[in-house]
């Protein structure tokens, strides 16, 4: 059994050394992110678990020291400091409380729950555990998108009135988990509009929200509110009492003639801002900041950003395991997505 005095100087002594973490969920974005924590150095991975015995075979390449357990429970009785989540959305509220009840950080994929109330729960028992807790949420971390933030919060640009946001993915997912409505909370906007609704919140610093209203559409077919079929193209628009208004759109398997179709557009009394991805790709984005009719380039690629997120985490998991408040906003994200699907708008701050 550790010893409680050595625990206590090995998750907050002065000489703190790498944190000690674990990954639950070792698919596609799980092995991206194992990956990019292994070449990053900032934490030991000292175990992996996984229920695809093939998924957990090709993570161990990236960490060979780890040890492959079973699942969730066994990874739990191990010595960690913190668990990285990237299992099925159904899952994510239920472990990421389990992890942080065992008094473990959490780093999840998004999003951290299928509805603002499940949402809550997670981060109420953060906060009761006192324990670090983050959500993959990574085009904050492109350079690209952390330059127009920084131009639109100085007030470069004047005061922002207009925002127009799109993310369209001509594959959708690949996992049939996605297609259940139980199982990923919904369709295209909570699986690509959460990055817009995020990015959009982020970027002007969470202002009051006045309004959101939505359309959604299965195959062409307009969707009625409680319609329970998935939505594969959605718009949304977000009225704040500042009287500034932002319009989103998202897609699963639009003939946008691309890949991917993702940018952001920032419009305000002294100019504007943009960022978007270039030849439909889905990590190089473009910077840019418009002067009436001239364009001024501010960023390009390449910007290698995936692991950003993470690395982060970790590293603030060295430093202060405690509990964030910054994470509380995630709240606010979820409560507008619910919004979006027309599901009980209390847990939205109007």
């Amino acid at each position: 059994m550790p010893d409680p005095l050595h625990e206590k100087s090995r998750r907050s002594g002065p000489h703190f050394r790498r944190p000690r973490i674990g990954f639950v969920g070792v698919g596609w974005i799980g092995r991206h992110r194992l990956k990019s924590a292994a070449e990053c150095g900032a934490a030991e991975i000292v175990a992996l678990s996984d229920s695809a015995e093939d998924a957990l075979q090709a993570a161990a390449a990236h960490a060979p020291g780890a040890v492959l357990v079973a699942d969730l429970e066994a990874l739990l009785r191990l010595e960690l400091d913190g668990v990285v989540i990237a299992t099925p959305t159904a899952l994510h509220a239920d472990q990421a409380i389990a992890c942080l009840g065992s008094g473990l950080a959490v780093f999840c994929q998004k999003p951290l729950g299928r509805t603002a109330p499940e949402t809550a729960r997670v981060i109420t028992a953060a906060k009761a555990s006192d324990r670090l807790l983050a959500v993959d949420m990574c085009y904050r971390f492109v350079r690209a998108v952390l330059k127009v933030k920084d131009l639109a919060r100085s007030g470069e640009v004047g005061e922002i009135y207009a925002c127009d946001l799109d993310f369209h993915n001509a594959y959708g997912p690949d996992r049939p988990w996605y297609y259940n409505p139980k199982l990923s909370g919904g369709g295209c906007i909570i699986d690509l509009g959460i990055h817009l609704v995020d990015l959009l919140l982020w970027l002007l610093d969470f202002p009051r929200i006045e309004n959101v209203s939505s359309r959604r559409f299965a195959r062409g077919r307009p969707l009625e509110p409680g319609d329970p079929a998935l939505e594969d193209f959605a718009l949304a628009r977000i009225d704040f009492v500042t009287g500034a208004t932002a319009t989103l759109s998202c897609s699963w398997k639009l003939p946008a003639g691309k890949d991917a179709v993702i940018g952001a557009r920032f419009f305000g009394t002294r100019g504007g801002l943009a960022v978007a991805n270039v030849g439909g790709s889905f990590y190089d984005f473009r910077a840019e900041r418009y002067h009436g009719t001239a364009t001024e380039v501010l960023d390009e690629p390449p910007d290698a950003w995936g692991g950003r997120a993470l690395e982060a985490w970790m590293r603030r998991l060295a430093q202060r395991p405690g509990f964030d408040p910054e994470i509380e906003r995630t709240q606010i994200v979820a409560a507008v997505i619910d919004a979006m699907y027309g599901r009980d708008a209390r847990f939205l701050p109007v």
